[in-house]
């Protein structure tokens, strides 16, 4: 890495007591000795060595300046036979008195300038050091999450400023999509590369700990099948995510809008299955803190130019537990909803038990939406895709006739019954009987041989 790599400010948060305690330091991957200053003075590594060396040099050149001015003192001032316990042999006259004064004065010169230049050199480097840790305080940071360095990519603070400027001041022709609380606009940096820009309401107290909870989430993850964050911006009125931009629509449009000409080839379904199983087994099972997306919906599944899936939209995720209950005091008050409408498990609905198995459950109805071709809940009459395909799952030789017909016979038969089956299984209740991520990705290696999957580790960054 060149020299010109810049700083990157690392956010490292401390759980305690209930809370988060947020600690900044800085970071640089070029091997300098400045290498972990940050904010209170804090100094790690080479840093610390850095420093113990100049308090040695300090105290090395003082003590030999002590010696070099009293040792001659000492030694004329002492007798021969205190010193050596006898009377030594004669002196050479010439050299009585003592080391010789000018000797004494040059050495003491040299050692006293040398120092000076040494000091000098150290103060120069403290002062880069100041400038460097002011430049992280502005604007335009590059912040990289603590513990993820290797696999995160730098992640850019941008200013209300920038923000608007990115966005083109909101315009509404730069309007790309609608949220519950949010509005995505496309952004363009200044080398045109675009962006999805996500701009939070920030109206609430609960809207701001929603937003801050996306962002830190956001942070901590990075796959491939995952929408990835390339900066945010926090102020008092709406945050922002910038996030990278998915040109070629949702799930939703592909399969559901008549506008498109071009239906979803069967392989290009099941593959957009695996993937997403992909995404969720690493949610779940291989981030420090398991993660459940909470709202799991082909609307929430981004496609890119080679139909990859990209999942987005983490508002509603809950991280750092493995169900949630709710107490006895929250009943009759409103619950904040985990799902939407017809891919929302009934077991959360019923109970209010928040797990990892509601997003297998919504799992289970997108696989049957890439299976038939239809909603997941009909916008005609409201009637669930569950509720029309229930009996059906319960005989999985019947499949052939919920298959998509726009496919007209370009399909598996037995793939399409082992996907129906799982979708069964994903459906379950009680949820206990639901399949893991792991066991889903298992099971499509297994049973489709239509298309050659990538192991998950491929996608995890």
């Amino acid at each position: 890495m060149d020299a010109s790599t810049p700083n990157k400010l690392s956010i490292k948060k401390d759980y305690f007591g209930g809370g988060i305690r947020e600690r900044r330091e800085i970071s640089n991957p070029n091997p300098n000795p400045l290498k972990g200053y940050g904010y209170g003075r804090r100094r790690s590594g080479k840093g610390l060595v850095f420093v113990c060396g100049w308090r040695f040099l300090s105290h090395f050149f003082f003590g030999f300046l002590l010696v070099s001015c009293f040792l001659p003192s000492f030694v004329s001032a002492s007798s021969p036979t205190a010193i050596f316990g006898t009377a030594p042999p004669p002196i050479n006259p010439v050299r009585t008195g003592g080391f010789d004064r000018g000797v004494v004065i040059v050495v003491v010169s040299v050692s006293v300038l040398i120092l000076v230049c040494v000091m000098a050199i150290f103060a120069c480097l403290r002062v880069k050091a100041r400038r460097r840790r002011a430049a992280v305080e502005g604007e335009g940071v590059e912040v990289v999450v603590a513990g993820e360095a290797e696999k995160a990519a730098a992640v850019r603070r941008f200013s209300r400023e920038e923000v608007e400027r990115l966005a083109a001041n909101f315009a509404r022709s730069r309007v790309i999509a609608y949220g519950g609380f949010s509005t995505v606009y496309l952004g363009k940096f200044s080398d045109s590369t675009p962006a999805a820009m996500k701009i939070v309401d920030g109206s609430s107290e609960r809207l701001q700990r929603i937003f801050r909870q996306e962002l830190e989430i956001l942070l901590k993850i990075r796959h491939d099948n995952i929408v990835k964050i390339l900066g945010f911006s926090e102020d008092s009125e709406n945050g922002a995510l910038v996030l990278e931009y998915i040109s070629n629509g949702t799930l939703h449009d592909k399969l559901h809008n008549s506008k498109t000409s071009h239906h979803l080839p069967w392989k290009n379904r099941i593959t957009i299955a695996f993937q997403l199983a992909q995404a969720l087994d690493y949610l779940h099972d291989h981030c420090d803190l398991q993660i459940v997306h909470g709202d799991l919906k082909a609307s929430n599944i981004l496609l890119d130019s080679r139909l990859n899936c990209k999942l987005c939209d983490f508002g509603s995720a809950k991280m750092g537990f493995s169900s949630t209950v709710l107490p006895p005091s929250s009943r009759g008050r409103m619950v904040q909803m985990i799902g939407s409408p017809g891919y929302a498990d009934p077991h959360f609905l019923r109970t209010g038990i928040a797990s990892k198995k509601n997003d297998i459950y919504s799992f289970g109805v997108i696989l049957l939406e890439l299976i038939t071709g239809l909603e997941a809940l009909s916008s005609d009459n409201n009637v669930r895709l569950i509720s029309k395909v229930g009996p059906v799952l319960k005989d999985v030789s019947k499949v052939v006739g919920m298959v998509d017909r726009r496919l007209a016979g370009e399909y598996e038969v037995e793939e399409a019954m082992a996907m129906a089956s799982l979708a069964g299984l994903c459906l379950s209740d009680p949820p206990s009987l639901r399949p893991s991520a792991s066991d889903i990705i298992e099971t499509m290696k297994n049973c489709v041989s239509s298309v050659a999957f990538p192991s998950s580790t491929d996608k995890m960054l």
